[in-house]
């Protein structure tokens, strides 16, 4: 590594460092936003609590007061004309006992409550929270599903009323619990009668809620019917509003790289992806259409799709404050769908809740794998992970290996790879070093800074007729920067390594901590990480065998120390990231290690500066553009 190597990486992260201290707020900021956010979320839980009340105690008014109960009997016929006043033909549907259904597969667990119709609960059952309980994406008391329409001259949510469920399967008529499994698939449904119903007897004009489940994925099939309801909804109703709420329950050990992590992502119709602010609070009013949103974690996703497209779509994070423990984030997407009452019959839907592995979500080819942080922004980087990275990684996972190992097998391969880039920019840095003798001489031949040009012209004279270049150290360099960005981004997002453990390290996909502080170190954390102490060191080390073999002596002091410097830096900052990643750069830096002193038993430095100094007798070929810029001078002279 030379001198313009070490210049360009320090400049670059000089750059990284300087926008992030530039960029962070200041300790009164912090605190407004924090007041901010404590406010709003204090409104939101008050709007919420006050929603939940309107929403199970009206309804129950004419449950606990019916006709022929012991209360007056005017008081009684009062209070039913309130609840039709309110909801008209679902009138006899506002009031109920609530009851849930259990639909298992072998992979999800929902929970669908016959308030409102919805799926009130989502488990996924390969996976596990940090410490070892069920896994839910959300429960019953901290989200919400709803369908709004007018009908019979009033605002009709859905979630007011008490659905009847129906049994399409005859296999599972009566039951409350549903199970299938293997390639096993079945459809269930709710249904809110519109008019008088009872028990016995219902109208034929309903809203039915279908869902449609296979055991062996994670897509959920979710069509609304409206039957006979023509007569029922206005004719002029052009679109449909559906309501998603939920509080994201955390499900990592490190909560703040899961909250960095969580967001809404949404797909335009044109195929676009973009999401919300994951580092703070966030809206977005979006007018065109939109083909699904998506309540996304570090690595899972609750995502609605529409068969079609949904519009006028407004979506909101807001997050929870710093010390709550058990939720990341309060996401809301309201969203419309077009909707004729005259000529659709049904309004199709789909849900995906589980695992973002790119290799599921791929299949389904609606770019939900574009959740996955893989670096799209940068074509080069989402390359290596896509098609590189990503085949290697899942085919070493075929052999049942420890993640640990799959880990320093891509490691070695990708060693193999570069090794031509590594020679190359060995041989860079020793043409340099047999050269510096010279290099000396010319630097000790023009000490007066008005000498400088001179000085300059010499050694650029000198490295001509060597055959050296100096840039060629850093151009290699530059060839293996992306692949440095690929890692840092594949490593925290990928959930193969999520709860996978190896030597000391519980959970690769997060830190690894041997000692647990009973205090908080700023800028580092409460934990130390040893595979990033390691890192550290190893990086510390490498700095150092570099600058020897760079023979720099005394030169450039300051940027000697900035380079010793920069992995402290890093320390506290991978210290509490994925360990998986910090295990790869050791091992990278071990087999650079490797590689350097293998490389160095091969070369002889002095048959390489016998070499060059033959090279320097051979004329020095002149390019085009050097000989016209010659002649001008010349001709200048002349004049």
């Amino acid at each position: 590594m030379n001198k313009n190597t070490i210049i360009g990486l320090v400049l670059i992260f000089a750059i990284m460092i300087g926008y992030t201290w530039w960029s962070a707020p200041s300790e009164e900021e912090l605190a407004a936003r924090q007041h901010t956010r404590d406010s709003i979320i204090a409104a939101q839980a008050i709007e919420q609590q006050q929603q939940l009340e309107r929403q199970s105690q009206r309804p129950l008014q004419a449950d606990t007061l019916p006709v022929a109960s012991s209360a007056p009997a005017e008081m009684a016929v009062r209070d039913s004309s309130a609840v039709i006043n309110r909801f008209g033909v679902f009138a006899a549907s506002a009031a109920g006992t609530q009851q849930d259904f259990i639909i298992e597969t072998d992979l999800l667990r929902l929970t669908l409550s016959n308030k409102g119709g919805r799926i009130s609960q989502v488990e996924l059952k390969d996976y596990k929270t940090f410490d070892g309980k069920p896994l839910l994406l959300f429960v019953p008391d901290s989200s919400m599903f709803d369908i709004g329409f007018y009908a019979d001259n009033r605002v009709i949510n859905t979630s007011h009323f008490y659905f009847e469920p129906e049994w399409s399967d005859v296999r599972f008529t009566g039951k409350n619990n549903l199970q299938i499994t293997g390639n096993d698939s079945l459809r269930f449904a709710m249904r809110l009668y519109a008019g008088a119903s009872d028990s016995v007897t219902h109208t034929d004009k309903y809203i039915e809620f279908i869902y449609s489940v296979r055991s062996d994925r994670y897509m959920v099939g979710f069509d609304v019917n409206f039957v006979n309801m023509d007569q029922v909804l206005p004719v002029n109703t052009k679109d449909l509003n559906v309501n998603w709420y939920a509080r994201l329950l955390r499900q990592e050990k490190s909560l703040s790289t899961e909250k960095m992590n969580t967001s809404i992502h949404y797909r335009h119709s044109d195929g676009e992806v973009d999401y919300l602010s994951e580092r703070k609070d966030d809206d977005e009013k979006i007018q065109t259409r939109v083909k699904w949103i998506s309540f996304k974690q570090q690595f899972f996703a609750s995502t609605l799709i529409a068969d079609e497209y949904f519009i006028n779509t407004d979506l909101e994070k807001r997050g929870e404050p710093e010390k709550e423990p058990r939720y990341l984030e309060t996401m809301t997407a309201n969203l419309s769908l077009p909707f004729n009452p005259a000529m659709d019959k049904q309004v199709g839907m789909q849900f995906y809740f589980g695992p973002l592995k790119y290799n599921i979500l791929r299949k389904y080819k609606l770019d939900l794998e574009r959740q996955i942080p893989l670096g799209w922004s940068f074509f080069l980087m989402q390359w290596i992970n896509r098609f590189a990275v990503l085949p290697v990684f899942n085919f070493l996972e075929g052999f049942n290996l420890n993640y640990g190992i799959i880990i320093l097998i891509l490691t070695v391969l990708l060693k193999i790879v570069l090794f031509p880039i590594a020679y190359k920019t060995y041989m860079s840095s020793a043409k340099m070093r047999v050269l510096k003798p010279e290099i000396d001489e010319i630097n000790a031949k023009y000490p007066k800074k008005e000498d400088a040009m001179k000085k300059q012209q010499a050694v650029m004279t000198l490295y001509k007729k060597a055959g050296a270049n100096p840039m060629s150290g850093c151009i290699p360099m530059l060839l293996q920067f992306p692949i440095l960005l690929a890692m840092f981004r594949f490593f925290p997002a990928s959930i193969e390594l999520r709860q996978e453990s190896f030597l000391w390290a519980t959970d690769l996909s997060s830190y690894d901590s041997i000692l647990d502080l009973p205090f908080n170190i700023p800028f580092y954390g409460d934990h130390v990480s040893l595979f990033t102490l390691l890192m550290t060191i190893s990086t510390i080390v490498y700095t150092k065998l570099n600058n020897d073999m760079m023979s720099t002596g005394n030169q450039m002091p300051g940027m000697k120390m900035m380079m010793y410097l920069m992995p402290i830096m890093f320390l506290g900052f991978f210290n509490s990231y994925s360990s998986g990643l910090s295990y790869y750069y050791l091992l990278a830096n071990l087999m650079t290690f490797a590689q350097m002193f293998l490389i160095r038993s091969f070369v002889n430095e002095e048959k390489l500066h016998a070499q060059i100094q033959e090279n320097k007798k051979k004329p020095v070929k002149k390019s085009n553009f050097q000989k016209r810029l010659e002649e001008m001078a010349k001709n200048q002279g002349k004049r």
